[in-house]
């Protein structure tokens, strides 16, 4: 091979205090396993010592508890960015004891690249092979690792034996001009190839290849549940019926689908109704649900940045290969995730919110518009560009304590200018053409759970006249009641009003 074999402690001490290192994988899927960890027994000792020893990780999305995880309860992050799952990491954030930045993932490879995010030191890229002139075929994602291998003054490759080389063909490695006069980025349909199935770097920027046999730290989602199936049921209904009234062509358009137990109840509906045809996936991430669909023959393919699945999933994957080659590409998360590609294709979104309100603007990533859950990932980027924006989730939550419905959203990520349709298990608002208060009366006909309909209906009696009628005293009355009393089902509008 050429390269230097070193041990995952050897190329954790490559790294020192206030380095910025870019991390490879996109979810757990493709992320590093072996080298992160020494980053933590590195901090752990220098800790003990007195020393500082903090770091400054960049990410593609979401990493494993490996990275995120381990690094976070080893108190080695000073600054991350720009999505996680983990909940130790969550904590530390919302502590205060980690700067947190929340990016549009499309956005972050560019923002390296323009240097926005600070001189990257080490890149560490997680791969099922390298050759000796420099070319890197990763593993199950792509996230940014052709931006940080580019842009980092060095690069550690974890050569990972858990992913099979069979993979190797199934990327599309591609990086966009930085401005002025850009060009287009010439995808016409999913299946459409613009770049290589490699990685090229100068192979005097690899300081070593550490072995290893780690499979994806895959997280398997809840099993579907009436909530759940019930939202994918209306789902697939609204979807039908449009296409049925012509306001979706015939031969369907592409789906984007988030990630979890909402997203894959919805991808189960759709592929149940044989009204809508086989249709094609442009999207970030590709979970357990689309692999069977695309077995089914009811994804005709799938152009995505992770294979964000089980790992049984993943290896029947590799072992059908020949099957699979030419329905899944894999794509860096500034081309699966580009505005301009959606607005193209036509995309269809579908992505899962925390709360909206009355007037149909999302938040979709802090809990009474102060704690982070995870970030806005990639929903923003497809839900702006999107030929129909839909946004799904549950109507309550904490077993009805919390009306994912509300006056006003505690935090806003999606505008109602972007939010075409809500749904929840209780029904479909469509919003399309239509004024602040004709929406939010079919939000609160059709998607609130019972036991709030009555409240919010009562809310709009005291809202002051207005294009959007607030009343701005008790617009956050229900989360003020939450958090003094517990349940959002103890609110009395007239406490707030002045």
């Amino acid at each position: 091979m050429g390269f230097r074999i070193i041990s995952a402690a050897e190329a954790a001490s490559i790294i020192k205090n206030g380095d910025v290192i870019g991390l490879s994988g996109f979810t757990p899927a493709g992320t590093p396993k072996a080298v992160t960890p020494e980053i933590a027994k590195i901090a752990e000792a220098e800790h003990a010592k007195g020393n500082p020893f903090k770091i400054s990780i960049l990410t593609g999305a979401s990493t494993g508890d490996s990275c995120d995880g381990i690094l976070a309860r080893a108190k080695a992050i000073d600054f991350r960015a720009p999505y996680t799952t983990n909940a130790d990491f969550r904590k530390a954030v919302n502590n205060g004891e980690i700067s947190y930045n929340d990016i549009h993932l499309s956005q972050m490879a560019q923002r390296i690249r323009y240097k926005f995010l600070g001189k990257l030191s080490v890149a560490i890229i997680e791969a099922c092979d390298v050759t000796p002139d420099g070319k890197i075929y990763l593993t199950a994602s792509v996230g940014i690792s052709p931006t940080i291998a580019r842009m980092a003054d060095k690069i550690i490759i974890e050569l990972n034996a858990a992913h099979s080389t069979k993979i190797k063909g199934m990327h599309d490695i591609f990086e966009p001009q930085d401005p002025p006069c850009r060009k287009t980025i010439e995808i016409f349909k999913p299946s459409d190839r613009i770049g290589v199935p490699y990685i090229q770097v100068d192979p005097a920027k690899i300081v070593g290849i550490v072995e290893v046999n780690k499979p994806d730290e895959a997280r398997a989602f809840s099993a579907p549940d009436p909530v759940t199936d019930k939202i994918g049921q209306n789902v697939a209904d609204f979807l039908a019926a449009d296409m049925k009234a012509g306001r979706i062509p015939s031969s369907f358009l592409p789906l984007q689908s988030g990630v979890g137990n909402i997203a894959n109840a919805v991808l189960g509906a759709l592929g149940r109704d044989k009204t809508i045809p086989a249709f094609e996936m442009y999207t970030e991430v590709l979970q357990d649900a689309v692999v069977d669909l695309i077995k089914q023959g009811r994804v005709k393919f799938g152009s995505t940045c992770s294979l964000t699945v089980t790992n049984e999933c993943l290896q029947d994957i590799y072992d059908n290969m020949d099957f699979f080659k030419d329905k899944l590409i894999l794509r860096p998360s500034e081309i699966s995730n580009n505005p301009e590609i959606v607005r193209r294709l036509g995309i269809i979104s579908i992505n899962t919110a925390l709360e909206a309100d009355i007037y149909g603007n999302v938040n979709s990533t802090h809990v009474c518009g102060t704690k982070m859950m995870n970030g806005i990932g990639g929903s923003g980027d497809f839900t702006r560009g999107a030929y129909i924006s839909i946004f799904t989730c549950p109507s309550v939550a904490k077993e009805g304590k919390i009306s994912a419905i509300v006056p006003m959203v505690s935090h806003h990520d999606h505008s109602e200018h972007s939010v075409s349709i809500i749904v929840t298990e209780q029904g479909v608002a469509d919003l399309r053409g239509k004024c602040p208060m004709d929406r939010a009366k079919l939000i609160i006909e059709n998607c609130v759970h019972p036991s709030y309909k009555e409240m919010l209906w009562d809310y709009l009696k005291i809202c002051s006249k207005g294009h959007t009628p607030h009343q701005l005293s008790a617009a956050f009355a229900m989360h003020d009641t939450f958090m003094r009393t517990g349940d959002m089902r103890n609110t009395k509008w007239e406490e707030y009003i002045k």
